[in-house]
């Protein structure tokens, strides 16, 4: 049965067996690329040393955004936060990646396309258990069944948020 993932408000992730909070493979030295003005958790971007910078493109492989959620307001929860560049010292922010393995496993809500705003809602992608997603020229995964080279992610569980929006457990085959 397929369910549609949809959500108001930004990505988010709730880590069920990722590689990186073991072996250390997180990296957040580099300041984001300054075209990107939204950067939500579930987003995969590069992590281009030899650019100086975190970016959509450049050399290496894709990333998984896992940002420290910051809410302050006691009225906002994880579906609240996403790093804002107009929000940061300098418009600069220095995002959190993970390097993810062959075997992980994540919960999310961050598939197919972007969201807007903390209030919007992302009108979502129909995924089922079995559906491949890559990563897509703007850094969310997409459906794509016939992909068999590079980072592939399978849908091994349709689930929800600890908030009770819709979302799929994934984990990294290829």
């Amino acid at each position: 049965m397929a369910t549609t993932i949809k959500r108001t408000g930004f990505g988010q992730v709730e880590p069920n067996h990722l590689s990186a909070q073991r072996n250390g493979q997180i990296y957040a030295q580099l300041p984001l690329d300054s075209s990107i003005n939204i950067l939500e958790n579930g987003m995969f971007l590069k992590y281009n040393y030899a650019g100086g910078k975190v970016s959509l493109t450049g050399e290496g492989e894709d990333m998984l955004v896992f940002n420290e959620v910051k809410v302050y307001d006691e009225r906002d929860s994880y579906k609240d936060f996403a790093m804002i560049k107009k929000n940061y010292v300098g418009e600069e922010i220095y995002p959190r990646l993970f390097k993810t393995n062959v075997g992980d496993i994540y919960t999310t809500n961050c598939v197919g396309a972007a969201n807007t705003a903390k209030d919007a809602e992302y009108e979502g992608i129909e995924l089922t258990v079995g559906d491949k997603l890559k990563v897509g020229a703007a850094g969310y995964l997409v459906k794509d069944n016939a992909v068999a080279t590079g980072m592939i992610w399978q849908v091994v569980k349709e689930y929800t948020m600890p908030d009770g929006q819709p979302a799929v457990k994934l984990q990294r085959i290829n």
